[in-house]
């Protein structure tokens, strides 16, 4: 889902109809929130509300939040409550039980959204996602001067959990390669225009072929289907 400072453009059409894993893979990490009747929690990174729905149907009061105007509106289509914000800036103060995200790194302004005793559940790639991907982009991108994503440990993210106030109740890398459908241009499509973006236009179709077939013996089967080394760092702390 999208991230708070990426400027990446989402089509929620075609993030609907080929990333809907992204949400259904996520029940697991609701689950670990495990929102209760009345809390009031936030969803950063909220994306078209697939998740949120889920929790406002709890029934608890829950408010998403998106950097995406497109993905803010589908949110709307579904009744939910969600705003265009990114977490950098966001200013809640003692607000929330607990804040949620499917997504989002961020922890400042999450430790001040939090009410005493909140908590704060979150899964995003961590250390060693999608390596195969970031190797074929690192290459293709150098000759631009740009590196992509940036995906910690457990070690980093507890520290920098800790230095904000949280205290960590779990932590976990988890491996989960994902078949996606398509082909993984379609995938880059909807999580890599950030970085895509930034090679020329006359340079693009043939610097994504490249990038295709450098990719296909480590990510593409004989019957040619796509599957993403996506590593998960799943989180869970509280105040």
């Amino acid at each position: 889902m999208p991230s708070e400072r990426d400027p990446q453009t989402w089509n929620p059409r075609l993030y609907a109809g080929s990333a809907r894993y992204v949400s259904d893979l996520g029940a697991d990490v609701l689950k670990l929130l495990a929102p209760q009747p009345g809390e009031r929690i936030l969803d950063i990174g909220c994306g078209d509300g697939a998740l949120t729905e889920k929790i406002a149907a709890v029934p608890a009061d829950v408010i998403g939040i998106d950097a995406s105007e497109e993905m803010v509106a589908a949110a709307r289509k579904r009744g939910l409550t969600a705003f265009r914000e990114s977490a950098y800036d966001m200013t809640y103060d003692a607000e929330f039980d607990a804040v949620f995200s499917n997504a989002a790194k961020v922890v400042k302004n999450v430790r001040r959204a939090l009410r005493p005793g909140g908590r704060f559940v979150t899964e995003f790639g961590g250390a060693g996602n999608v390596a195969a991907v970031v190797d074929g982009l690192t290459e293709i991108l150098a000759a631009y001067g740009v590196s992509p994503w940036y995906f910690p440990d457990t070690k980093e993210y507890s520290a920098l959990l800790e230095a904000n106030g949280f205290r960590v109740d779990s932590i976990a890398l988890i491996p989960r390669p994902t078949p996606v459908p398509g082909d993984i241009l379609l995938w880059l499509e909807n999580f890599g225009t950030s970085f895509l973006r930034l090679i020329p236009a006359t340079d693009r179709p043939s610097a994504l072929e490249r990038l295709r077939e450098a990719l296909r013996p480590r990510l593409c089967d004989q019957a040619g289907q796509w599957t993403v080394d996506y590593i998960r760092l799943r989180v869970a702390a509280s105040v």
